[in-house]
């Protein structure tokens, strides 16, 4: 049982309160437990008892699961996840809540069933472009924009898709998140990828949906198959309503999508990456003849020719007394600075073209500089979006829609792969 329910801002600020039990929030209470998920910059934050599973709140709080949850459907609903889309539609948040939990007890967080007893329409801030995903931080470069046809549906809520008389669009988004060490050695420690395939669907009168994978798509090392260039996982999960019975055969998952979104099939690979990790450092850190700190910085990305890197930045922590930095960067888009708080030089790329290799020397004035200080420099952390590329070779074959729709549909597919932890060690 949920007994209360918040939806905080990044800086702590209440923007919606739910109270199921009646309860006095002012009071200490022993026996009442905080659990709390973080999407789109806001806590999702419920109170349970000692009697209620934990890992089921999480479960309802959380849209990274296989079915829809808390905020899966409040996108769903606004369009996107932000403070300012909860504060203008908090009167359809209510409502929601409402609908959802009966006396702190879930009933249904399902879009489907929810679109007939919700009468509050969604209020948008802003116009919706389809790249606008910034809640996720998967997307947002304005190069990418102008590559891929325009769409309006990524961002839109379920209201506005009723709205539209007969313009029917669908998204399939596979994404990968990409963990990976690498020793001072350039040897590859660990390789691990998690990756997931969302379906956004604003087709009113699609009974049936057929996603076709690779051919040679495998599960562990036992399903190998065919002579060509395997696309292996090591485990893979689907959502329930996924039919899979032309699955083993020709690799194709079939299901009804609802209104909203869903995410259809989640996998992992661990330890054997298909290609080599896109991006090597090689660095050379000393103390030059007037007592200042050089750090001198060489990055490749191993990317094809013809695709980039986007977003990337390198976190390069450095000793402590670091107070002055001077840089000299081998192009004017790159920019970096010292921020003495974390004591780390960041140092930022917008754009990486694959096959390409950049450079920097920042020099660093350190207070009480000694040999031991050289050893506090490293492991660089590395954040990046790589738009178009999977790290594991997943690719839709193809996007099948019945009945076949009447009117002009458009059918999005689109791959990214980002960073969640890419660590080089000096």
């Amino acid at each position: 049982m949920i007994c209360q329910i918040f939806i905080l801002s990044s800086k702590g600020d209440r923007l919606i309160y739910k109270d199921f039990c009646l309860m006095v929030f002012n009071k200490t209470h022993k026996d009442l437990h905080f659990i709390h998920v973080r999407q789109g910059g806001l806590y999702w934050v419920a109170t349970t008892t000692d009697d209620s599973s934990p890992f089921t709140v999480i479960e309802f709080l959380n849209r990274n699961t296989c079915v829809h949850r808390l905020t899966a459907l409040v996108k769903d609903y606004c369009g996107t996840l932000s403070e300012k889309l909860v504060q203008m539609n908090f009167a359809l948040i209510y409502e929601l809540l409402d609908e959802v939990l009966d006396y702190g007890y879930v009933q249904t967080t399902s879009s489907d069933v929810l679109k007939n007893f919700i009468q509050t329409e969604a209020v948008s801030s802003r116009p919706f472009s389809l790249f606008d995903l910034s809640n996720v931080g998967l997307f947002g470069a304005e190069t990418q924009q102008s590559k891929v046809a325009p769409g309006s549906a990524a961002t839109r809520p379920i209201q506005c898709s009723r709205e539209q008389g007969g313009k029917s669009e669908i998204f399939v988004d596979v994404i990968e998140r990409m963990s990976v060490v690498i020793g001072s050695n350039g040897v590859v420690m660990k390789a691990d990828v998690e990756g997931e395939i969302k379906v956004k669907c604003y087709m009113s009168n699609c009974s049936e949906m057929r996603i076709g994978l690779n051919e040679e798509f495998s599960i562990g090392k036992s399903q190998l198959r065919g002579y060509g260039a395997a696309v292996r996982v090591d485990e893979c999960s689907f959502h329930q309503a996924v039919r899979l019975d032309e699955f083993d055969s020709h690799r194709i998952l079939r299901l009804c999508p609802s209104q909203g979104e869903q995410t259809v099939m989640q996998y992992q690979l661990s330890n054997d990456l298909p290609s080599a990790p896109p991006f090597r450092l090689f660095p050379t850190v000393e103390r030059d003849s007037g007592g200042r700190l050089l750090m001198y910085m060489k990055l490749r990305c191993d990317l094809p020719p013809k695709t980039a890197a986007i977003n990337v930045c390198a976190t390069v922590p450095v000793p402590k007394g670091s107070v002055s930095l001077s840089q000299e960067l081998s192009s004017p888009d790159q920019s970096s600075e010292l921020k003495p708080q974390s004591r780390a030089v960041v140092w930022q790329i917008p754009r990486f073209p694959g096959g390409t290799q950049l450079c920097a020397l920042f020099k660093l004035e350190v207070a009480g500089l000694s040999s031991a200080s050289l050893l506090e420099v490293g492991p660089v952390g590395l954040s990046f979006e790589l738009p178009k590329v999977t790290a594991t070779g997943l690719q839709i074959r193809f996007l099948r829609l019945s009945p076949v729709q009447p009117g002009p549909s458009q059918r999005w597919v689109r791959y990214v792969t980002h960073s969640d932890s890419y660590t080089l060690r000096i």
